[in-house]
C-alpha cells in the first residue's frame, strides 16, 4: 500500500482546480496521476472501481462536465486513464455525486429489473447512464444502450440492463424530454446541487492544461495502458484542452481539424459527418462511448500503433498532418510519417499541430472495415480502409491502407497505384489481392496466425470492391473463397 501511494507525487509548481461533486479541489498533484488513483486515494471515494487499468470495463467510469458557451456539457470518461491535469476548470462526478437519500430512479430501474448481481460493475453503468440523459443525443433505446457501449458486467447479463434502460428511456421521455438540470432535479435523477454547478465551474480560473511538462499528453488513453508507472511520475505538457488544437474547418475542398480533437469531438461534428460517409458505422466500430469522449487524435497517431484504427482510415483519406515547433511548421504525408516499429519522423521538440485531407469527392466510395474477437469495443486483428474514386467502373484514383499486418499502419502503395486509372473486373481484383499479399509482412501473435492474417487482409480488401459492386464476383465464387 505505501509503495502504491507513493505513486501520487505531488508537483508544487502548478496547482490544479476542479470541481469534484460538489467539492472544489485544488490540489498540487502530479498531472500525470490517473483521476482514479486521485479519488480513491486522496479523496476516499471508493464507489468509482479499480478493475482493469486499461479502460475497458467501465467500472470507474465518471462524468466529466466541460463549460462550453456557458453551460456544463458532460460526457463519460473511464478514470483509470484519465490525467488528472484534463480535469482542469471541469466538474468531474462519481457514484457518490449521484448518490441522494433515496435510489435515483436509475438506480431503482436497476434493482427492479435485476441488473445488478455482485455489484462491482453497477457504479459504472448508473454514471454512464446518468451521462446520457446530460448528453444532447437523441432520447432513443438505440442512444441509451449504446452509452453503455463500454461498460462491462461479468455476471448478471445485459438484457437485465437493457429492460432497466428501456424504463429510465421511457420515464425521462414522458416526464423530462427537455432533459433540463432543474427538471432531472426535481424528478430524482440528480442531487440538487447540480444546479449550482454552472456557477461554481465559471468561478474557477479558466486556463488551458499546462504546458510546464516534459511528456506531452491528449488524452493519455494509450499512455496509461502502455507506460503507467511513467505517467505517474513524469510531469506532463497537457494538450487535451488546448483551443488552438480543438477546431475543425471545411475550406477550399480541404478538411482541416486539431490534433487535439477526440474521437467524440469528430464523432459529434455536423462538419466532419458531412466530409465522411458512414461515419456512424465506422466510429462505433472504433471504441466504446468512454474511449472516444477522451482519445485524442493526435495521440493515436503519434502512438504509432501498427493496428491503430483511425490512423488505418486517415491513411486512407491520403492525409497530411502538420508538426509544429515554436514558430516553425512542416507538413508531410500521413504515410511518410511511420519509418519503423514505433518510430516516426517527428522531430525533437516538435508538436502534432493538425490533420488535413481532401474531402473524398461525390464519385469516391470510402469503406472501413476490422475483424477483431468482439466486433465493438476490441482491437483489431485486422484493419483495412479504402478511398475509391470511380467512374463507370474505371477507377481514377484509390488509396488503401491496412493494420495489424506489418510493424507500422501501412499505406498499401503498389496496390493503390495498380488500380488507378483501371476498370472494375473480377481479374483486375484477383490480381489486385495477388499484388497485396506482397505488400504485407504479418507474423503470428496473440490475435492470429500469419496464414490467418493474410486470409483476413485478402478478405478484407475483397470487402471493399465488393462495397462497389457486390454483383462483380457470384455467390458461388464468394463461397469458395
Amino acid at each position: 500500500m505505501n509503495g502504491k501511494r507513493k505513486l501520487i507525487k505531488q508537483n508544487t509548481n502548478i496547482v490544479i482546480e476542479f470541481i469534484l461533486n460538489d467539492q472544489k479541489i485544488s490540489t498540487p498533484v502530479n498531472g500525470g496521476v490517473a483521476m482514479l488513483d486521485f479519488i480513491r486515494k486522496h479523496q476516499h471515494l471508493t464507489g468509482s472501481k479499480l478493475v482493469c487499468k486499461e479502460g475497458e470495463c467501465g467500472a470507474c467510469s465518471v462524468l466529466v462536465g466541460t463549460l462550453i458557451n456557458g453551460t456544463i456539457e458532460y460526457q463519460s470518461m473511464t478514470s483509470c486513464i484519465m490525467p488528472i491535469a484534463n480535469a482542469q476548470g471541469k466538474h468531474v462526478v462519481t457514484i457518490e455525486g449521484l448518490n441522494m437519500t433515496a435510489l435515483t430512479p436509475i438506480q431503482q430501474a436497476m434493482v427492479n429489473e435485476y441488473g445488478t448481481q455482485c455489484g462491482f460493475c453497477t457504479p459504472g453503468f448508473v454514471v454512464s447512464l446518468s451521462g446520457y440523459l446530460l448528453s444532447k443525443l437523441p432520447l432513443t433505446m438505440e442512444g441509451i444502450v449504446g452509452s453503455i457501449d463500454g461498460n462491462i458486467c461479468r455476471c448478471t447479463g445485459y438484457k437485465s440492463i437493457e429492460r432497466a434502460a428501456s424504463i429510465i428511456l421511457e420515464k425521462v421521455i414522458k416526464e423530462a424530454s427537455d432533459r433540463k438540470i432543474e427538471r432531472l432535479c426535481e424528478l430524482g435523477f440528480l442531487p440538487t446541487y447540480f444546479r449550482t454547478v454552472t456557477h461554481k465551474v465559471t468561478s474557477l480560473v479558466q486556463h488551458e492544461a499546462s504546458s510546464a511538462g516534459i511528456k506531452t499528453v491528449g488524452g493519455g488513453t494509450d499512455l496509461y495502458v502502455q507506460k503507467p508507472i511513467d505517467m505517474y511520475k513524469t510531469d506532463i505538457h497537457a494538450v487535451y484542452d488546448n483551443s488552438k488544437m480543438k477546431e475543425i474547418s471545411i475550406e477550399n475542398g480541404e478538411c482541416s481539424f486539431g490534433a487535439s480533437m477526440t474521437m467524440g469531438d469528430l464523432y459529434h461534428s455536423t462538419k466532419f459527418n458531412q466530409v465522411l460517409p458512414d461515419s456512424d458505422y465506422i466510429f462505433k466500430l472504433l471504441s466504446s462511448t468512454q474511449i472516444r469522449n477522451m482519445a485524442t487524435i493526435g495521440g493515436n497517431l503519434i502512438n504509432a500503433s501498427p493496428i491503430g484504427d483511425f490512423t488505418v482510415l486517415l491513411l486512407a483519406l491520403n492525409s497530411r498532418i502538420t508538426l509544429k515547433k515554436k514558430n516553425h511548421t512542416r507538413q508531410i504525408q500521413l504515410k511518410d510519417f511511420y519509418k519503423s516499429y514505433k518510430v516516426i519522423d517527428l522531430h525533437e521538440g516538435e508538436l502534432l499541430d493538425s490533420i488535413q485531407f481532401d474531402i473524398p469527392s461525390d464519385k469516391s466510395v470510402f469503406h472501413f472495415e476490422k475483424v477483431s474477437q468482439r466486433k465493438y469495443f476490441d482491437i483489431a486483428s485486422v484493419n483495412v480502409a479504402s478511398q475509391i474514386e470511380i467512374e463507370n467502373k474505371q477507377m481514377t484514383s484509390s488509396h488503401f491502407s491496412i493494420g495489424g499486418v506489418g510493424p507500422i499502419p501501412t499505406y498499401l502503395s503498389k496496390l493503390s497505384s495498380f488500380l488507378a486509372g483501371k476498370t472494375l473486373t473480377k481479374e483486375l481484383i484477383d490480381e489486385a489481392l495477388d499484388i497485396l499479399q506482397t505488400e504485407i509482412s504479418p507474423i503470428s501473435d496473440a490475435r492470429g496466425s500469419e496464414s490467418y492474417k493474410r486470409t483476413l487482409a485478402r478478405q478484407l480488401v475483397l470487402a471493399q470492391f465488393l462495397s462497389i459492386d457486390p454483383c462483380i464476383y457470384s455467390i458461388k465464387t464468394l463461397i469458395a473463397v
